[in-house]
């Protein structure tokens, strides 16, 4: 009994009409649009939502600029939401609207809230890989897609001023899991719930990167799909709609394994496709990255230049699951 991942992204952008229509391109099922708000509904039963930027119904938080402004973590009983609930309104102020929601702010100012979620069982059939040697596929033709289909929100990432205070939060009141710890970059946690190598990574605001200015703000969400292929044909259809190209195009990651593409988006940061990622659960040990650029990508079609040398490989683990004294 216990968060089980994302129900709900709710986005607080300065064009609905044209993220409505971005989102829409990229695959995600729309249930109902007007020139106001849009929401999406996934096949695991997660949604998005899209507000104006100045709409009342979006909540007071830390974060600057357009992109999601408050996230609802699905919680798979009413006795673990009311724990959760009773645990959170001990130091803080949390709100329930007539549905059962909970709003609440995290230490660092994030908009969070809580609401039962029955996750649906998705249904893929990636196709078998053949490779020299090996036959899986024999005389049968992979299956062609025209659309990429996102059957779920795999994760959500912040950029925040103190990722190892928010990270403590989300361990002891929110029960998630250390997965992974880039050291000056950043935490990968894993909800209670949840096999996914993450559902929220917290980043580092003040890293020097473009976008990355020291104020907490939004960055990116996954959106789960089946194989390499859809990520490809959600990538190539994007591009032909008139949708700006990727900065790095198809990669990897090393810190989970998984093939990622990102596309900028209108609501502010970025829109990821993903798959073939890391599923973990408790007996997972914790790494810590020293060379954290290492721990970013194994490779990526178009090599920035901070990726232009090979990075060494070096990997520590962190048995007890907790952050090192000098994580900054």
């Amino acid at each position: 009994m216990a968060i089980v991942g994302i129900e709900t992204l709710t986005y607080g952008v300065e064009n609905v009409q044209e993220c409505t229509r971005f989102f829409t391109d990229f695959g995600l099922p729309l249930v109902s649009s007007s020139e106001t708000e849009a929401e999406f509904r996934l096949e695991e039963g997660s949604r998005v939502r899209i507000f104006d930027l100045n709409d009342n119904r979006l909540p007071q938080s830390s974060l600057v600029g357009p992109g999601v402004r408050e996230v609802i973590w699905g919680v798979d009983s009413e006795e673990a939401l009311h724990a959760l609930v009773a645990n959170l309104r001990s130091d803080r102020t949390v709100t329930v609207d007539d549905d059962g929601t909970a709003h609440f702010l995290t230490d660092c100012g994030l908009a969070f809230g809580l609401r039962l979620f029955t996750k649906k069982q998705v249904v893929n059939s990636p196709d078998p890989v053949n490779a020299p040697g090996v036959v899986n596929r024999l005389n049968t033709h992979r299956k062609w897609r025209t659309r990429a289909r996102p059957k779920a929100i795999q994760h959500v990432v912040f950029a925040v001023k103190d990722f190892q205070k928010t990270y403590e939060f989300m361990r002891t009141r929110l029960h998630f899991r250390l997965s992974d710890y880039q050291r000056t970059f950043g935490v990968y946690l894993r909800a209670e719930g949840s096999n996914s190598h993450h559902n929220l990574f917290l980043l580092n605001a003040s890293l020097p990167f473009p976008g990355m200015d020291g104020q907490p703000r939004f960055h990116h969400a996954n959106f789960g799909v089946e194989d390499i292929d859809e990520i490809m044909v959600g990538a190539n259809y994007m591009e032909r709609q008139g949708w700006p190209k990727s900065h790095l195009g198809l990669g990897r990651h090393r810190v989970d394994s998984a093939l990622f593409f990102y596309l900028p988006c209108p609501t502010g940061g970025e829109a990821e496709y993903g798959t073939d990622g890391d599923f973990l659960d408790d007996s997972w040990v914790p790494r810590e990255w020293p060379v954290p650029l290492f721990g970013y990508a194994h490779f990526v079609h178009n090599l920035p230049g901070w990726l232009a040398e090979q990075p060494e490989w070096q990997v520590k683990y962190l048995p007890t699951g907790d952050l090192p004294h000098d994580a900054a």
